[in-house]
Order: structure tokens, then C-alpha cells, then sequence
């Protein structure tokens, strides 16, 4: 009973008019294919597929899951054929460089494509989704020889990819990797060992899937210095990527999940299984943050596509259940209750997840531009620019939107009452398979600690600083000394936000002048500090769209309704939302003594 329209006005507002997308790809020659026409008729025909193909899917590939035998796993009825489709429509190759068989349009154009994927269909979209990563690291790390065998089939999407990190042992402390690498003497190695919580591991939607494993060769450095990475496909191939037998990757067993469960989650075993080195030896790691970085954009971007379905079903729900009267009188006289919709908590459930599925699309928006710079950088100089910047806001997209993506499905099944606990209704699935953004790719704990304690404390805090900067430029552009024609209905917005940047900057200086007197004061602070940044990152984002709303008012005669809506969705955010940093300044400034003073053998009296 789950519906999904794709949001295309919302989404071509953010494209043209507030991130100026076609003169961003103006910038990139190889983009110049990328024009307004071809763009609308992607987004316009992509949204086709995810309503009418993939959404039927969601419910029924839940409740059906995927099945295990003998090593074997068998995805959801519908998964397989859905897939082929997806090939032959050529979605895997829209964004990917033409030389390996793409079609080499920008790689933010591919993540709108993500986004519409991802919430008709979070499990299936998984599949394809994974391949994107393999795709990256093997792309700015592999040999010439590498790309010619994998990146072509990986890009047709006859073969899809997954990484293959943790293990039973160590969790997110990859320095507790025990997977081996033997050298064979020719080339390859032999790899041995077992990985856990590999999505796509193992499935039918492809004869062959490519894995990217950590594995350590013999009399490597302990920790994370002596991690190597390898490319160890499911099925050996010759050079002409022929598939042969078999390479003894053999998959355990399936994780029983909370959700997501059309997505297959395996648990793989190595016995032996060829592979060829990737990047230079014990510099695995290092290498593999390319795929993860990727992967944590990737699933900042499920936050968002699980706002949004929880917005637009319960913003149905809401507008037909009929319950009570409004407090200010009668608003359907002829109906036995007047539709929840009227009253101000329903409401405000609503605005919240309005405001985090909008104000999340446009930091991901935001994102995809540094990601096409990256790519098309012409020098390193320049990668390496655009790379700084994405890194310091990749932890803030990681960690706050799955949270807020968790808190929008939490307050739809709350406007869907009794019956969003139910399953026929879709919402308990759409919690369930949002919970998981906040812990794979690094848990909000993990984030807060790279953000605050690398990205601040260890970079001293340049990153953060030229961030701020961009936010108070902003502010001073659109001020009331600016020749901005809406500097007076902008200022309910640029005050605030310069105060709470100002104040962002001030919070982050008193924690690092705090942090080297007391390390814990960084584990103690961290996610409160990094909530504080999403919410003050959401608001120069929500700010942004609502001064291209009052541009586009004074033009657009058609779209009126919208740009209003817009504009008061950025004060309900300002009003309602922003406020949160409040709260989250006085905990992310206490002493920690008070979460570490109890003994741990006075925590429990059992």
C-alpha cells in the first residue's frame, strides 16, 4: 500500500535554480551533453521505472525476503527481472567514464537517480548501488589492466561489486582485519578468510560480482598499517573476462535482519579464492576510503529517500483519516471528524519530515557537485581541493541525515497510529529499513568521532573554517546591506543563521582548547557536536532555497504555490528545528565526568 511520486519539481528547483547546476556543467566539457532538455528527460523517464517498477516491489520483497540454500541465495520475486531492466535501460552506465562503456554524464546526475532508486526501493537499489563504489576505488586505484577487465562489465552492469571489510572479530576497528593474502608468484594471491555484513554478497541479478576484500599479507605491520586491498571476483575470469570456475568465495549464510530484507546481507567465506593486489601493499585502507567516502554519501542519501517516503504517505494518511475536531471549530461539518491533518501536532509531525526530506535533498545536492569536481578535476591541486571539502562534509550527511531519516519514519508511523504498526500499511518496514543508515558505513558514533577529532581537532579545523566562511559570505550577500531585493524577508533567516554559525565557530574552538586538557571532553561531545553542525549546515541549505524562492516569485507566475511552500517550510525549519542546537550546545559543552565517574561495577546491581 506504499505510494511514491518522484519529487521532479522539488528536484529540478534544487538543479536549476538554487545549485545552477547547467553552468556548473558548463565548467566540466565533458559534461556538455548535460543539457536542461536531456537532464528532465532522465529524470522524467527514471522516475517512470522507480514508480511503476520498482515501488511494487518494496512491500512484497519484504515480506518475501531472500532465500538461502546450499550456498546459494535467491533474491525476491520480481528483483531479477527489475534488474535486467535497469541494465538494458542503461541506468548502471549514465554516469560513468565512456572509455569503460558509460555514457560519461555527471556523477550528480547518477545520484538523483540514487535518490528516486532509493526510495521506491531502498533493498533492490542496494544492488546496483554497491557496484558504484567497487566501481571508484578500482578507477582511481587499478592497474590499466584492471579497468579494461572489470570496470566494463561493472559499468554494462552484467557484473555488480561489494566491499568487503569487517569481520566477527573486529567490527569498525579495522586494524583487527585477520584476513590473509599469500602471493602466488604470478600475480595473484590467495585469499583466506571470513567477512561479515556484506550487502549484495551474494545473489542471482548477475553471473559474476566483483569483490573489493581487506587482507593482510605475511609480515605486514600490525593495525591499519599492514591492511592491503584485493579484487577477488566470485568466478575467476581469464583476461579476455571470460568467467570460469568457480574461486572459492562461498557464502555462509545470510544475517537475519531487522530490515532491509530483500537486500541480501552474507556472510563470506575465502578459502583460497584468487585475487590481484590493489594499490600499493599495506595501503589498503588509504585505498579503500575512496570506496567508503562513496558509500557514506550513499547512505546519507538513504536518510533522505526514507524521509521522503514516510513524508508523502503519511501526508496522504493524514489528509483522508478523519479523527476528533480541530480545537478552532468544525472544519468538515458534513464528516463525523474532521481529517487529522488539522491538528497542529499531526501538523507539525508533518512540517518536520517536509523539512528534513527537502532540506536533506539539497545537501545531498550540494555534495554531488564536489563530487562531479573531484572527477573532472584537471589537476591534483584541484581533486584534491574539492576532495578536502567533501570530506569534511561527509560525516555531517553520514551521521545527521540517517538520523533525521529514522526520526521522519518515526513520526510517520506515529500519524499513521495503530495502523502504521501494522504491516499492510508499509510504515513499520520503512523504520525498520531506515535504522540501519544510522550504524553501517561507520555508526553517528564513528562519524562524530572522524568529524570532531580528524576533521577539527587533527586538520585544525580548516575545513570546518572554510565551510563557515562559505555560510557568512552567504549571510553577508543576502544582508541588509546587500542590494538584494529581498534583504527584508531574507532576514528572518540570515540573522539566525550568521548567530548560529558565529556561535558554531565559537563552540568549536572552546572544545579543542577543552580537548587538550581532557580527551574525553571529544567522545563525550561528538555526536552532539556533529547534530549541532547538521542542523546549522541544514539551515544555511533551507536559507539558500528560500532566497531562490523569493527570486523565482517575482517570475514564475505558474509554480507560485510552490515557492510560497517552500519559503514556509524554511520558517517552520528556522522556527522549529534550527532551536535543537540550543539543547545540544549545553551537552556537548558539559564536563564528562559525569558519564565517567561511575565505577563500572556500580552500573547494574542485578
Amino acid at each position: 500500500m506504499l505510494s511514491y511520486k518522484a519529487p521532479i519539481t522539488d528536484i529540478k528547483f534544487l538543479l536549476e535554480d538554487v545549485f545552477n547546476y547547467y553552468e556548473h556543467y558548463q565548467q566540466h566539457p565533458e559534461f556538455a551533453e548535460a543539457t536542461p532538455d536531456l537532464v528532465d528527460a532522465i529524470v522524467s523517464e527514471c522516475a517512470k521505472f522507480c514508480e511503476n517498477e520498482l515501488l511494487p516491489l518494496n512491500q512484497s520483497g519484504d515480506k518475501e525476503g531472500c532465500t538461502f540454500k546450499d550456498g546459494t541465495v535467491t533474491t525476491p520475486k520480481g528483483f531479477k527481472e527489475a534488474y535486467q531492466q535497469y541494465v538494458d535501460g542503461g541506468w548502471q552506465s549514465l554516469s560513468h567514464p565512456i572509455e569503460h562503456g558509460g555514457q560519461g554524464l555527471p556523477p550528480s546526475l547518477g545520484m538523483v537517480k540514487s535518490e528516486m532508486m532509493g526510495t521506491a526501493n531502498w533493498s533492490w537499489a542496494m544492488y546496483p548501488g554497491l557496484s558504484h563504489g567497487a566501481m571508484n576505488t578500482i578507477q582511481v586505484h587499478g592497474t590499466d589492466e584492471q579497468k579494461e577487465l572489470y570496470l566494463t562489465r561493472l559499468t554494462e552492469g552484467t557484473w555488480t561489486g561489494t566491499m568487503c571489510l569487517t569481520e566477527p572479530q573486529c567490527g569498525t576497528d579495522l586494524g583487527q582485519v585477520k584476513t590473509k593474502a599469500e602471493d602466488n608468484g604470478d600475480g595473484t594471491y590467495n585469499i583466506t578468510g571470513t567477512k561479515i555484513f556484506i550487502s549484495a554478497g551474494e545473489h542471482d541479478l548477475t553471473d559474476n560480482i566483483i569483490h573489493i576484500v581487506l587482507a593482510r599479507l605475511p609480515g605486514a605491520p600490525a593495525g591499519t598499517r599492514g591492511i592491503s586491498l584485493f579484487i577477488v571476483p566470485k568466478m575467476q575470469v581469464d583476461q579476455q573476462g571470460n568467467i570460469g570456475a568457480a574461486n572459492g568465495v562461498i557464502c555462509g549464510s545470510l544475517e537475519e535482519k531487522m530490515g532491509i530484507k530483500a537486500s541480501a546481507t552474507a556472510v563470506l567465506n575465502f578459502d583460497n579464492a584468487k585475487g590481484v593486489l590493489i594499490g600499493p601493499e599495506n595501503k589498503g585502507l588509504e585505498c579503500m576510503f575512496t570506496f567508503m567516502n562513496t558509500a557514506r554519501v550513499g547512505t546519507a542519501l538513504q536518510g533522505v529517500c526514507a524521509a521522503e517516503l514516510a513524508y508523502q504517505n503519511s501526508l496522504i494518511y493524514a489528509k483522508e483519516r478523519l479523527s476528533m475536531r480541530a480545537l478552532t471549530g468544525k472544519k468538515q461539518p458534513d464528516q463525523i471528524a474532521d481529517p487529522i491533518i488539522v491538528h497542529p501536532d499531526v501538523r507539525k509531525m508533518l512540517m518536520t519530515q517536509k523539512a528534513i526530506s527537502e532540506g536533506g535533498r539539497a545537501m545531498i545536492y550540494y555534495t554531488a557537485k564536489l563530487v562531479d569536481d573531484i572527477e573532472m578535476a584537471k589537476t591534483e591541486k584541484e581533486r584534491k581541493r574539492a576532495d578536502y571539502r567533501l570530506g569534511f562534509i561527509t560525516p555531517i550527511l553520514k551521521a545527521f541525515l540517517t538520523e533525521l531519516g529514522s526520526e521522519s519514519a518515526n513520526h510517520g508511523l506515529q500519524i499513521f497510529g495503530g495502523h502504521g504498526y501494522i504491516k499492510e500499511w508499509g510504515m513499520e518496514q520503512i523504520v525498520r529499513d531506515a535504522r540501519i543508515s544510522t550504524l553501517y558505513e561507520g555508526t553517528t558514533g564513528i562519524q562524530s568521532l572522524d568529524l570532531l577529532a580528524r576533521k577539527i581537532l587533527l586538520n585544525r579545523g580548516k575545513s570546518f573554517k572554510q565551510f563557515a566562511f562559505e555560510i557568512l559570505n552567504f549571510c553577508k550577500d543576502n544582508s541588509m546591506v546587500s542590494s538584494n531585493p529581498h534583504k527584508a524577508a531574507m532576514n528572518r533567516f540570515i540573522w539566525p543563521l550568521s548567530k548560529a554559525t558565529a556561535n558554531w565557530q565559537q563552540y568549536t574552538l572552546r572544545l579543542t582548547l577543552k580537548a587538550k586538557k581532557d580527551r574525553d571532553i571529544i567522545g563525550s561531545a561528538s555526536v552532539d557536536y556533529l547534530m549541532y553542525s547538521g542542523y546549522v549546515s541544514m539551515a544555511y541549505f533551507w536559507a539558500q532555497m528560500a532566497q531562490a524562492a523569493y527570486e523565482k516569485l517575482a517570475t514564475d507566475v505558474e509554480n507560485r504555490d510552490f515557492y510560497r511552500a517552500k519559503i514556509k517550510t524554511a520558517e517552520f525549519y528556522f522556527e522549529r528545528m534550527l532551536p535543537r542546537t540550543k539543547s545540544l550546545a549545553a551537552t556537548m559543552m558539559a564536563d564528562p565526568k559525569t558519564l565517567m565517574q561511575l565505577d563500572e561495577e556500580l552500573l547494574s546491581f542485578v
